[in-house]
Order: C-alpha cells, then structure tokens, then sequence
C-alpha cells in the first residue's frame, strides 16, 4: 500500500483505470472570439438577406434591415460573434441559404 504523501501526489484513478487529472490553472485556454461575416454578391435580393438574418439569427426587422444594408452599402456585415465552433455552424447557415459568409478571428 502507498504512504499517503504519495498517494496524494498521484492523479485520482477511477474505477476502470481511466486518469483523471485537473488542468492547472495557468494552463487554461484563452477565449478566442470569432465572427460571421456576411458578404455582398450580385445573386440575392436585399429582402431575401433580410429575411435570413431575421429567420436564422432571429433578428428584429430593423437590426436585419440594418445589418443587410450594411452588406449591400459597404460588402460586408458582421452578422454573429462566438466561438469558432459556433461560427462555423453560422457560416454554413448561410450558405446553405445560399448567401456568401466567411469566418474570421475577431480583432
């Protein structure tokens, strides 16, 4: 049997044999935000990206009107921010919507 300074020391093995060890704090991983960005394209009609963005995101009439305007005005919009995961999921929203959006790390 191990003396209980070494026992202490070692990692907590359940049953099974699976080692469970505890992250240290200085190693954790640092939020990285991402973001959706909506391109403009010559394809969509300005109500259709409205609709989207009021359909997908579940957007207000003027917060989609405005970010579609923002598209159509300047060619790009940043339409959601999150992890990069979650932007993906976004990104391929849009898409099959058939709207052009890309992901980017948030500045």
């Amino acid at each position: 049997m191990p003396s209980m300074a070494f026992a202490s020391a070692q990692p907590a093995v359940p049953e099974g044999g699976t080692v469970l060890a505890e992250r240290p704090y200085e190693a954790s991983i640092e939020m990285i935000t991402w973001v959706t960005i909506v391109w403009d394209d010559p394809v969509n009609l300005m109500s259709y990206v409205t609709h989207v963005f009021m359909t997908y995101f579940h957007y207000s009439k003027s917060k989609a009107t405005k970010l579609m305007l923002q598209v159509h005005n300047e060619g790009k919009s940043v339409v959601s921010s999150g992890t990069r995961e979650a932007m993906e999921t976004d990104v391929n929203a849009m898409h099959a919507y058939g709207l052009w959006a890309s992901l980017e790390r948030a500045e």
